[in-house]
């Protein structure tokens, strides 16, 4: 344990950004894994879901929780999945 009062703030510091990371991280994997589902199945609010994965890619990237590239990249992905699906 630390026992400087700066080195105990930063454990503090890093435990609340990791909690923030996380809550992003899982919300992200989630709402891109149901968007896949969707567009496979063909169903209604696919394009709902689709949209809402890329609104929350970018609210992680603009955090610095994921990479902004990284983002773009799963963003890339899912509407080339949703192109194919619509030919």
């Amino acid at each position: 344990m630390a026992n400087i009062k700066s080195a105990k703030k930063r454990i503090m510091v890093t435990k609340r950004n990791r909690q923030r990371n996380l809550f992003y991280k899982n919300k992200v994997k989630k709402l891109i894994k149901e968007a896949k589902q969707a567009i496979e199945q063909g169903t209604e609010n696919a394009s709902e879901l689709v949209r809402l994965a890329i609104k929350w890619l970018d609210k992680a990237a603009l955090k610095n929780v994921i990479k902004k590239n990284t983002a773009s990249r799963r963003k890339s992905r899912i509407m080339k999945a949703v192109n194919k699906k619509k030919k």
